[in-house]
């Protein structure tokens, strides 16, 4: 086995000061160099073969070099670009991330965040979408560094980064107003989550501000058979009176599918449908989904960026971002029956 190839072994190469190279391959430092040596430095270390050594940098800086980001449901097709865009951001900058997954589960929640100490992590990026004071503050009481995404927090100053909840909701609901819809359900997540909450508020007040018959169905969970269950039963017992369903997630907007197709009725003739938060194959349901677009590689970047920024001691208080939602037409939406 070769041995491992150092610093040195670079910047002897290279013929400069280890602490040159140092400062090269790190994009936090690397424009205090001339970016002729920086190229020069980072294609000979491209080709001795060259990883950075994270542990001793760890030591340097009394730093684990890990991130831990906690997110409820792994299955949800949300998550993946989210954690895409963290690590997009975290991996360039030597930093490594760890992904636990709680099954939305407060128990299983409290014995990942205890693993993630043990392993040091230097700051968290919580995903989890319960809209949980408790042990959130618990968090911040203890000093831990974090940022809260896709979810919001109230009274506990820890920087959030969400989507326009609110706005995405009212793009949907004025879509099919315009195509003629009256009387319109909002299919709402289980309501201990924040997503759940200002979605529904915002259905409320539109359908309100619009002279609207708008009316809440909740649901057990961000899922296809949440959906479809509570479609299902609010059909049996009101079978005539909604022309349109704009659901809290895709998910749930699928079960909508499932329960219309149960009954041989069709989508948009008879029921158009509106989803939330655009999944990679919601052009590929059938009808094509109308849904809302939420950016979530871009908030995942965001709140790697202001997970660092704490790390680094960026001066600044805690900060909301709300990034923009947009409205994606498809098939599953048409005229009013």
């Amino acid at each position: 086995m070769h041995d491992r190839v150092t610093l040195a072994d670079v910047a002897k190469a290279a013929g400069v000061h280890p602490g040159t190279v140092s400062r090269s391959l790190n994009e936090q430092t690397e424009k205090q160099v001339n970016q002729d040596t920086v190229r020069r430095i980072r294609k000979i270390a491209k080709k001795l073969g060259y990883t950075p050594n994270t542990v001793a940098r760890g030591l340097r800086t009394r730093k684990s070099m890990t991130i831990g980001v906690i997110v409820p449901d792994l299955t949800n097709p949300i998550f993946p670009p989210l954690v895409r865009g963290i690590d997009s951001y975290l991996l360039p900058r030597g930093y490594s991330v760890v992904v636990v997954n709680t099954d939305n589960s407060p128990t299983l929640e409290k014995k990942l965040f205890n693993s993630l100490m043990e392993r040091q992590a230097d700051g968290l990026i919580i995903a989890t979408g319960r809209n949980d004071v408790d042990s959130t503050a618990d968090y911040y009481e203890r000093g831990i560094r974090a940022v809260l995404v896709n979810r919001d927090v109230v009274g506990v100053p820890y920087p959030a980064v969400i989507a326009d909840d609110a706005a995405g909701i009212r793009l949907g609901i004025e879509h099919l107003v315009s195509l003629g819809h009256k009387t319109i359900i909002h299919l709402a997540g289980p309501s201990g989550f924040s997503t759940s909450q200002v979605r529904s508020k915002a259905f409320t007040d539109t359908c309100k501000r619009l002279g609207l018959q708008g009316r809440i169905v909740k649901t057990a969970g961000y899922s296809v058979e949440a959906g479809q269950s509570a479609m299902d039963k609010f059909l049996d017992q009101h079978p005539k009176e909604a022309t349109a369903v704009v659901a809290g997630n895709d998910l749930l907007a699928l079960g909508v599918y499932h329960s219309l197709r149960l009954r041989g009725w069709r989508c948009p003739q008879d029921v158009s449908v509106v989803g939330f938060n655009d999944m990679s194959f919601a052009n590929d349901f059938q009808p094509p989904m109308t849904t809302i677009h939420a950016p979530y590689f871009e908030m995942g970047v965001e709140a790697a960026r202001l997970i660092l920024n704490q790390i680094d001691g960026v001066e600044g208080g805690p900060v909301k971002v709300t990034l923009p939602v947009s409205l994606v037409v498809r098939g599953s939406t048409g005229p009013a029956a």
